[in-house]
């Protein structure tokens, strides 16, 4: 995939791409580090208190919805998760830039974290990064129709991914649904929303500025409604997770 309206030099490097994969391996090394184990990183209390459950909720930790996305458990989980970002970040952000792809990346990642929280936290402790990853996936197929590219085989790659999804024990499909849609509306917003523009006035300044405008519009709703459900979220009782 070519850059979208820009000009990508030859010994360019997708370093945000890079420096969330090892932020992301980071994390993990520390959970196991915790608990002294691999396999089980996540059986710890230090650990357990960033992911996204229904007791961090009634305890109002916020920070968990950010967390989550950087938390596996296990070693494949983490292998999965970063080689699928190693394929989709690279093009998502050499289509759109560094600064829109760590937009996507990050709103992507609380829209996951969002539906989750709505939808799906009972008895469930959703961690990995695949929400903000599934954001990227809907990027991608968002710059394909926008490039007039033939998605075949993208869309392939997400029919496969749904089926699992719903078929597969342990998989946080609510995060990957809310993470895929947060995905699509934030780059239609960068790719689309400036056609609305009258063309014979059209300016970069507008374009990048209404982009913008749809990215920034787009995450206050997110966060907004996580903050809501943090707030309102049933039962005042705080306990711990141990």
């Amino acid at each position: 995939m070519t850059a979208l309206g820009t000009t990508v030099r030859r010994d360019w490097q997708p370093v945000v791409t890079y420096s969330l994969i090892a932020v992301n391996v980071i994390v993990f090394a520390f959970s196991a580090k915790q608990t002294g184990s691999i396999e089980n990183n996540m059986a710890s209390y230090e650990v357990a208190r960033f992911a996204l459950s229904e007791q961090a909720t009634l305890n109002g930790w916020w920070w968990t919805a950010v967390t989550s996305g950087f938390l596996h458990f296990g070693p494949i989980h983490l292998l999965v998760n970063m080689f699928t970002l190693y394929v989709f970040g690279r093009n998502v952000e050499q289509a759109l830039g560094r600064a829109r792809f760590g937009t996507i990346y990050a709103v992507s990642l609380l829209g996951g974290s969002a539906a989750v929280l709505w939808f799906g936290l009972e008895n469930t402790i959703t961690v990995g990064a695949s929400g903000a990853i599934f954001g990227l996936i809907g990027a991608e197929l968002v710059l394909y129709l926008k490039l007039k590219l033939n998605p075949t085989s993208l869309l392939v790659i997400i029919g496969v991914n749904v089926v699992a999804s719903l078929t597969l024990s342990g998989i946080s499909w609510l995060g990957h649904l809310g993470g895929f849609v947060t995905g699509v509306l934030v780059t239609a917003g960068f790719v689309y929303a400036p056609e609305l523009l009258p063309k014979d006035r059209r300016t970069r300044q507008q374009v990048e500025a209404l982009g913008w405008a749809c990215a920034g519009v787009i995450a206050a709703v997110v966060v907004a409604a996580i903050a809501v459900r943090f707030g309102t979220f049933p039962g005042a009782q705080v306990y711990s997770l141990r």
